[in-house]
C-alpha cells in the first residue's frame, strides 16, 4: 500500500498541511519543520502525489515540448537537452510529434487535454502560426529554434540565421571558393530562407555565385537524393549545407561520385551535431550553441508562469566555426 500524507504527518508529529508545504517550492514552512517532515517521509518512503497536488494547485508542471522534425537526429541531442533541464528545474516535460499536423488550432486542443503549463515549440519549419496560437489560447510558450525579428508576437530563443549564412559565406570565400553550392532544407522553412538570404548577400559583395538547391526535410537521405540530383549539372566549387545532417548526406553522394572531400569539393555545414564530429565524418561547420538556446528557453517558459503580461522576448546567440576536415585550408 502506499504510503500517505496522513501517515507522515503522524510520523513527523505536525499537521497534514504542514506536510504539504515541506513538499511545496515556495511555500511558508519553517525549516525544522520541514526537517521532521522530510526525515519521516524518508523513513517510510512516502513520495508526493503530483496529480493529486495538481488538482489543488491547479498546476500540473506539464510543459508541451513540441516539434516536427524527428528526422533529424539533432534533435535527439536537442530533446535530451530540454527534458534534462525542464526535469532540473522541476518541471515535467511531455514530448508531442507533429510531424503529420499543418493545424496550429488542433495542436492548441491537444495540449489543452494534458492540462500542460506552458509550451516549448522547438521547430524551425512548423507554420508561423504555431507558437502564437498557444499565446493566443492564453498557454504559456516559447519559440526556440524560431525566426529573429525585431517585434516577436511571442518569446523567441534561436541564432541570427542570416547572419550564420554570411558567416558560412565568408569562410568558403576566405579559402578561395568563387563558385559556391547552397543546399536547404524545405524552402518554406524560415531557416532555409534565412541562411539563404544571408549566405547569397555575402557572396554576392565578394563577387562569388550561388546557385541554390533545396531538400525535402532536414534528413540524411534528402540531403543524399538532392546531392545526387544536381551532381550531373555544373558542379560548384564548394557546397554550404544549411544543416549538418544534409551535409551528411551529401557527403554520401559525393563520395559515391567519386569526389574527394574536399580535395575536389568543399563543405561546410550548420549545426556542429555530436555526428559532426565522428572521426570517418570530420566536417567542417557552424556551432550552434543548443545548451545556450535550451537553458534560455526553459528560463524564459518558467518566467512566464508567472509574469503572462511580460512583452515578447527575443534572445539570439552567436555561432562560430568549427573546422574540421571538408574544407581546404586557410591560404
Amino acid at each position: 500500500m502506499a504510503i500517505t500524507l496522513k501517515e507522515v504527518a503522524e510520523r513527523a508529529g505536525v499537521s497534514r498541511a504542514a506536510v504539504s508545504r515541506s513538499f511545496t517550492e515556495g511555500a511558508s514552512v519553517s525549516a525544522k519543520t520541514r526537517a521532521k517532515v522530510m526525515q519521516a517521509a524518508t523513513e517510510l518512503g512516502y513520495s508526493p502525489n503530483m496529480l493529486a497536488r495538481s488538482l489543488t494547485t491547479r498546476r500540473t508542471q506539464l510543459v508541451g515540448l513540441v516539434s516536427n522534425n524527428f528526422h533529424n537526429p539533432v534533435f535527439l541531442q536537442i530533446f535530451d537537452l530540454f527534458t534534462r533541464t525542464l526535469q532540473d528545474r522541476g518541471l515535467r516535460p511531455l514530448l508531442v510529434n507533429l510531424s503529420d499536423e499543418t493545424d496550429p488550432d488542433r495542436s492548441v486542443q491537444l495540449l489543452r487535454q494534458y492540462s500542460v503549463d506552458g509550451v516549448i515549440v522547438a521547430s524551425s519549419h512548423l507554420p508561423d502560426s504555431f507558437a502564437p496560437a498557444f499565446r493566443a489560447a492564453g498557454i504559456p510558450v516559447v519559440h526556440a529554434f524560431g525566426r529573429a525579428t525585431a517585434t516577436p508576437s511571442v518569446d523567441v530563443v534561436a541564432i541570427d540565421n542570416i547572419a550564420a549564412g554570411r558567416m558560412a559565406a565568408e569562410a568558403l570565400i576566405a579559402r578561395g571558393y568563387r563558385s559556391l553550392g547552397f543546399l536547404g532544407g524545405p524552402a518554406q522553412a524560415s531557416t532555409t530562407e534565412d541562411r539563404l538570404t544571408g549566405f547569397t548577400a555575402a557572396a554576392t559583395a565578394a563577387g562569388a555565385t550561388v546557385t541554390p538547391h533545396f531538400a525535402g526535410a532536414y534528413s540524411f537521405d534528402a540531403g543524399r537524393a538532392a546531392m545526387q540530383a544536381v551532381l550531373h549539372g555544373p558542379r560548384p566549387e564548394a557546397w554550404f549545407c544549411a544543416d549538418d545532417v544534409l551535409s551528411i548526406g551529401a557527403m554520401s553522394a559525393l563520395t559515391e561520385a567519386g569526389l574527394r572531400i574536399p580535395a575536389d569539393i568543399g563543405l561546410i555545414g550548420l549545426n556542429d551535431m555530436e555526428m559532426a564530429a565522428w572521426a570517418n565524418i570530420a566536417l567542417t561547420t557552424i556551432h550552434q550553441p543548443f545548451a545556450d538556446i535550451v537553458t534560455a528557453s526553459v528560463d524564459l517558459i518558467a518566467d512566464r508562469f508567472t509574469a503572462r503580461d511580460r512583452a515578447p522576448e527575443l534572445r539570439l546567440f552567436p555561432c562560430h566555426i568549427v573546422e574540421r576536415g571538408t574544407l581546404r585550408p586557410l591560404p
